[in-house]
């Protein structure tokens, strides 16, 4: 069988027996920000275990797409050095949620395994939990109980935490040793017994104290590695072996000319490997919608790429490569996942982008990396591979073991937490609010709806007081502060500044009032700033949604400013934003302007908000048990803010980008402006026109000065060799003739060396000059007073004239003559003693 019908065999065998066949969820866990990605059939439906929710099904069978590349489900180190782990594998499963239990699970698994798929039974191994005797005697009428294995917590008991769901779990293994001798090599973490199925029986729940009491409803949770039974099915001792890696591997050997070796420790062979392991693991996180990047699970693919990059070169690849895999991996998997085929150029674009940039320092860092010696790489240089280079800690590990070197990993640790640490004091000395006060009372924020509220002082210290209530909103999430004044006894005071301090907030003044803990107060906050941050702030909503629709779901905010004369995005993107996507971006921003939608918002529990298509959350954000949601249109914006925003987008009235520029690898900027502020910004553009007009007359007149100042040297420098062109001139019976072909810009200039040439000829003399002066033949003739009778210049330029194709005229002692055909000018200016004759 090939995979493909491996995989739909599995989906057909649970789907006859009532499973509704459920779409894998996103590898990018967007619902979920505790997780970098899923890793797991269950993380689906973690909230059903949980007793949080609940499926109009209680029988379901999928496939789920799997990334583990952190924490105790990290399996990078062994991608490419063994036959069956991998960074992104697929997981079918079939689930039943209070439905059936461990009798029909494992007799539905032996039927598909043996009838269905006819492996043979005596290579089957069995493990159960070691009191679990109900799926012992179950599995007694299947396999001998040489092939029943019982097992201890770390093998046969699941888990989803300290407390809350769990069970037993029964494995099934299979025996690939040549004689059968399998049986004391299970769950020995061998390739030759390896485990193809788990069946997890969820039947507990763990308290906090450790003891375990009867779930009131009972689940199955299975999940067989499809990699590895389609390697058992085709009957390959390596799960690259079989069709699901080999057409990867096929185009690494044709890029690179090089055979593929099956042995594990063939350098070759390992390098093609971790190349068809992590170019799919990119391919599936970035069509859900996740980018290499500095941070969280996109700095988890930059060291993916990065890793498979260094391999690249060394099977001699030494250009961008990875992104050509990218059309093999969508051909073989799109039928399944056609996310694939949608995001197939985003994916290649986004590879090529970020191999260019690291291909531009490897060889640097791997040239520093040589002059390294000793058995330990310190700290520091390790350190010092990271952050110039752009090495990831586990690359300097990887080189390094290949030396049979080792790392100082501590040292590392201390290094990156130092330069945080930096970071973190460089932000904090740009920041001009007070050190937060142990300040212990409780102040409540009500400036959603109000910007003018009475209330009472809670905390004085100088010139910052704590208030009951407030509307003044304090800095969080990229929203400013708001300014306005409070008045007490009478007496205004403005309000300059504002922080958090505890769950206090703080107005700071513009001086200490004459005031006391329990007195009255007007807190007022300045309304038209207010507004202004208003527009910023929900226009700031609608831009973030316009650069998904535009750009892709791989955009996600990296920081923003929220100010009431512009705002400021950061966001996740591989290359500079097009003028076109720049149009196409304001368009959608501005039509829901337009459109005039409603702003609403709800509170609701963060297990609810997790449940709303397309709302936004982002890993390692933390979130309380309450939110606040605010929807511009349901189906187009749907985000977590406790910020302030307009009624009504039609109040935003109009939405202008400024700037688009990079911050950092793998992070973009936009600047834009909402509202009044575009009033100003057209003006400034006026102005800078307006002066920009001015600068260029100004610079025009600069250069026509420039241009004459040009010309005049140069013609000084030609009437110079006035002189000599007269000592060449041929003598005719009755005048002398002096013609030359002359390299100037203008038919002024060439007139005003006729008039010089005429000015040295004295008597008796003819005169022509001729010239190219912007793709035109040029030609100027003058004649002495004493000959302008019988030979006046006007007949003789104009005869000249006709023999290349144009005309001229002018006085007897001077005039000028053009044509089109260039060519013919040497003919011309040898043509003249005749065209003389004739006239005379």
């Amino acid at each position: 069988m090939t995979s493909s019908e491996i995989r739909s065999s599995f989906l057909e065998f649970f789907e006859k027996r009532g499973h509704r066949v459920v779409p894998s969820a996103p590898v990018i866990p967007h619902g979920d920000p505790t997780l970098l990605f899923t890793n797991a059939g269950m993380n689906q439906f973690k909230d059903v275990f949980l007793g949080q929710g609940e499926r109009p099904y209680t029988r379901a069978v999928d496939t789920q797409k799997c990334i583990r590349v952190s924490g105790k489900h990290n399996d990078l180190e062994e991608v490419g050095y063994d036959t069956y782990h991998h960074t992104f594998f697929e997981m079918l499963g079939n689930w039943s949620f209070g439905d059936y239990f461990k009798e029909e699970a494992i007799a539905w698994s032996w039927e598909l395994l043996t009838e269905v798929w006819k492996l043979p039974a005596n290579r089957l191994h069995a493990t159960v939990f070691r009191t679990d005797d109900e799926a012992y005697d179950i599995w007694r009428k299947y396999l001998p109980e040489g092939q029943i294995h019982r097992f201890d917590e770390k093998d046969n008991f699941w888990e989803m935490g300290e407390t809350g769901p769990c069970g037993p779990c029964s494995e099934i293994h299979f025996d690939n040793t040549p004689n059968l001798s399998g049986a004391t090599l299970v769950n020995k973490g061998v390739p030759e017994v390896i485990e193809i199925w788990n069946n997890v029986f969820i039947q507990y729940n763990r308290l906090a104290d450790g003891s375990l009491e009867d779930l009131p409803s009972k689940h199955v949770d299975t999940g067989m590695g499809f990699e590895r039974i389609t390697a058992v099915m085709q009957n390959k001792t390596s799960n690259y072996d079989t069709d699901v890696f080999q057409p990867i591997i096929n185009l690494t050997e044709e890029l690179s000319g090089r055979k593929y070796q099956t042995s594990l420790t063939n350098p070759d062979g390992i390098a093609m490997r971790v190349i068809a392991d992590h170019v799919r693991t990119l391919c599936f996180a970035i069509a859900d919608g996740a980018i290499p990047g500095n941070e969280g699970r996109g700095y988890v693919l930059r060291r993916i790429l990065r890793r498979a990059a260094r391999y690249a070169k060394n099977l001699g690849l030494h250009e961008a490569v990875l992104y050509k895999h990218v059309a093999v991996v969508v051909k073989t998997m799109g039928g399944v996942f056609p996310e694939l085929i949608e995001h197939q150029q985003l994916i290649e674009r986004v590879i090529r982008a970020e191999e260019d940039s690291f291909l531009a320092t490897l060889e640097r860092g791997l040239a520093r990396f040589e002059q390294l010696t000793g058995e330990v790489i310190s700290g520091d240089v390790a350190f010092e591979l990271y952050d110039t280079f752009g090495f990831p800690l586990d690359l300097t590990q990887l080189l390094a073991k290949e030396r049979g070197m080792s790392v100082d990993d501590a040292r590392f640790d201390v290094c990156l937490a130092e330069q945080r640490a930096r970071s973190r004091a460089a932000r904090k000395s740009n920041n001009v609010s007070v050190e937060a006060n142990n300040i212990s009372v409780l102040s409540h924020f009500d400036g959603y709806n109000n910007t003018s509220t009475i209330s009472e002082i809670l905390y004085l210290s100088e010139n910052e007081i704590v208030l009951a209530e407030t509307p003044f909103y304090v800095e969080m999430g990229g929203q400013v502060s708001d300014t306005g004044v409070i008045t007490i006894a009478g007496m205004e005071y403005a309000v300059e500044g504002m922080r958090k301090a505890g769950q206090a907030i703080v107005h700071v003044l513009d001086s200490s009032p004459d005031a006391s803990i329990g007195d009255s107060v007007v807190a007022k906050v300045d309304v038209a700033r207010r507004r202004e941050i208003n527009r910023e702030h929900s226009a700031t909503h609608l831009l973030h949604e316009a650069l998904r629709e535009v750009l892709g779901t791989h955009v996600q905010q990296s920081g923003s400013l929220v100010a009431p004369n512009h705002l400021r995005f950061d966001f996740s993107h591989f290359e500079k934003i097009s003028d076109s996507e720049i149009d196409a971006i304001e368009n959608i921003v501005n039509e829901k302007i337009f459109q005039s939608i409603d702003v609403r918002t709800e509170e609701l529990s963060i297990d609810v908000a997790r449940t709303i298509p397309k709302v936004k959350m982002f890993f390692g954000d933390k979130y309380s048990d309450m939110v606040r949601v605010v929807f511009i249109d349901e189906k187009f914006s749907v985000e977590l803010c406790g910020g302030t925003h307009v009624r009504n987008t039609s109040e935003i009235g109009l939405f202008k980008i400024i700037s688009e520029s990079s911050i950092a690898s793998g992070v973009r900027r936009i600047e834009a402006i909402a509202g009044r502020n575009i009033d100003g910004y057209i003006k400034q553009l006026g102005a800078r026109i307006i002066q920009g007009e001015s600068e260029l007359e100004a610079m025009t007149d600069r250069l026509r000065g420039l241009e004459k100042q040009i010309a005049a040297s140069q013609t000084t420098e030609l009437k110079s060799a006035i002189p000599e062109m007269i000592k060449n001139a041929t003598k005719y019976e009755d005048y002398l003739l002096a013609s030359a072909r002359m390299s100037v810009p203008s038919l002024d200039q060439l007139k005003e060396l006729g008039d010089d040439l005429r000015l040295q000829l004295k008597s008796g003399g003819i005169g022509v000059l001729a010239a190219v002066i912007e793709d035109k033949a040029q030609l100027v003739c003058v004649v002495t007073d004493d000959l302008v009778s019988k030979y006046p210049a006007g007949k003789i330029v104009g005869a000249l004239a006709k023999l290349m194709g144009g005309g001229g005229g002018g006085k007897p002692h001077l005039a000028t003559a053009g044509g089109k055909d260039v060519s013919k000018l040497d003919q011309v200016l040898a043509s003249i003693n005749d065209v003389i004759s004739e006239i005379s």
